[in-house]
């Protein structure tokens, strides 16, 4: 890639450190948490939260699925103010606008002055990926944001040689690692990469074995959890893979990080500062940074991983190129992408497709409106229990008494725990994902209403099956829910623990 040529200025000597940007920089991460915090209360929970609210009643050291951190979150928010979503996405809404901060720290442990850390803190600020994430109280939230705490340790102890870092390195990768298990994959490839580029003086220190040996003993819990289940963790892989095919494949994923960067200024900063950790010697220490970075992203395609398991790895690459362009002026062919009419014009488009910035009968009245992907996934939850409720109370009062609620998938499952018991329904079970651990029905159930597409594994141990209703949610608002079969499923020829063990599916 072309660059000025222009005389660089000279880096900042060892050990000394910029100014921190704190006014801008916390502006930029005020200003993004304050969106999502104003937006958090639109439409509804989306999908994966009502699992973890789920999970948050059946707390435990491990899931299928995850690790313990994101339940233990959802009981903490739930128990402060029951049935808030602003509260209950009050994580999220935290660790984005931190994301923003350790963002510039990071730019600023790379030697970047003002304009580095504000340029860098900006990106992050109106990154699709993490503000529309940050709308969710999800692993895709906390753990990228969680990387970036994890990369700014690390920076810093490249520039100070503070060997105590390591031990604060080995605290933040153990609280990462109990989020989620891929910044174990991100450890792998940079210890390769340490071992081929250097620093090599970094894998000698103490230290770094002792912090490591505290993220692992943190992980203990866990995986004496998954180990005692039969390593559901180990399948997650496949059925993720599985999904991902469905969704396009391997083909689209370098694309999706693009785009999910974010438009122009986070994708063309991504590239450049990928080339910076790579190529200029200014910043040859962290050289073994961008290696990391390309080998996670192989790593990913060939395990047929989700895109944004690398985005991570974003931050740093953001910092790289904020303090390139401080230190020298860009080429004259792109010189205008890192200013601020260009920020402010990315994040006017960005925004709206990310983040729920209509109201919701907007949305369902008018579907030119941008909205985010999964806009259409928190709503009609309530919807959805009010339908299964109406069929439930259909049933006469003697088999009424001996029905059981089985639902195809997690989302749905996780509706009918949070509004089914306002509606007077009993407890909902589901083989799919962790639900399928959450317990199965009582034995003494004889009939199921069953809330899917497809009832053939369950209702091959019954003798009868009939569509009752259907669930709608009233808004026009096509999504996975909407026009579902409620199903009645009878004459139970089988016990539950025959049953449920032919139930279970890591698929969605």
């Amino acid at each position: 890639m072309t660059t000025a040529t222009a005389a660089e200025t000279p880096a900042a000597p060892p050990g000394a450190l910029a100014e921190f940007a704190r006014l801008p920089v916390f502006l930029l991460a005020g200003a993004t948490a304050l969106l999502l915090l104003v937006t958090s209360g639109r439409y509804g929970y989306f999908g994966d939260e009502l699992y973890f609210l789920a999970a948050s009643k059946h707390l435990a050291w491990g899931y299928a699925d995850q690790p313990p951190i994101l339940p233990l979150l959802a009981a903490a928010m739930d128990g402060i103010a029951p049935g808030s979503l602003p509260v209950f996405r009050l994580p999220a809404t935290l660790a984005t606008g931190a994301g923003v901060v350790f963002c510039a720290l990071i730019a600023r442990e790379l030697g970047g002055k003002r304009t580095a850390q504000v340029m860098a803190a900006g990106a992050f600020a109106i990154c699709g990926q993490f503000v529309g994430s940050g709308h969710y109280l999800a692993t895709s939230t906390i753990d990228p944001m969680l990387w970036t705490v994890v990369l700014w340790v690390l920076v810093r102890w490249l520039r100070t040689r503070d060997d105590n870092l390591l031990l604060w390195l080995g605290v933040a990768t153990a609280v990462t690692l109990n989020v989620k298990f891929l910044i174990g994959a991100f450890w792998a490839v940079a210890a390769v990469c340490l071992l081929l580029f250097g620093p090599h003086d970094l894998l000698r220190r103490p230290k770094l074995w002792v912090g490591a040996g505290i993220a692992l003993l943190s992980c203990v819990p866990t995986l004496l959890w998954q180990a005692m289940n039969a390593w559901p963790q180990l399948g997650m892989g496949d059925a993720i893979s599985k999904e991902v095919d469905g969704s396009g494949g391997r083909g689209g994923f370098l694309m999706a990080v693009l785009i999910g960067a974010g438009l122009v200024t986070g994708a063309l900063g991504l590239l450049y500062g990928l080339w910076c950790l790579l190529f200029t010697a200014d910043l040859r220490p962290y050289r073994f940074l961008g290696w990391t970075a390309l080998g996670l992203t192989a790593l990913f395609i060939l395990v047929n991983g989700r895109f944004y398991y690398v985005s991570g790895m974003y931050p740093i690459c953001w910092a790289a190129a904020a303090v390139a362009i401080e230190r020298r002026r860009p080429a004259l062919w792109w010189r205008w992408v890192p200013t601020w009419p260009v920020y402010v014009l990315s994040a006017l488009y960005t925004l709206p497709y990310v983040v729920p910035i209509w109201p919701i009968h907007s949305v369902a009245t008018n579907f030119a409106l941008p909205r985010p992907a999964y806009a259409a996934e928190e709503i009609g939850w309530p919807q959805l229990a009010d339908s299964v409720a109406q069929a439930y109370r259909g049933l006469p009062e003697d088999v009424r008494a001996h029905t059981t609620i089985i639902t195809t998938g997690y989302w749905q499952a996780g509706a009918l725990g949070r509004y089914g018991p306002d509606r007077g329904l009993p407890e909902a079970f589901s083989g799919s994902r962790g639900f399928w651990y959450f317990g199965s029905p009582p034995q003494d159930a004889e009939t199921v209403l069953y809330l899917g597409y497809d009832p053939n594994r369950l209702a091959s141990n019954f003798m009868d099956s009939r569509i009752i209703a259907r669930v709608h949610n009233n808004l026009g608002i096509l999504n996975s829910s909407e026009n579902m079969p409620i199903w009645l499923i009878s004459g139970r020829t089988e016990p539950w623990s025959v049953i449920w063990p032919q139930l279970r599916d890591l698929k969605a």
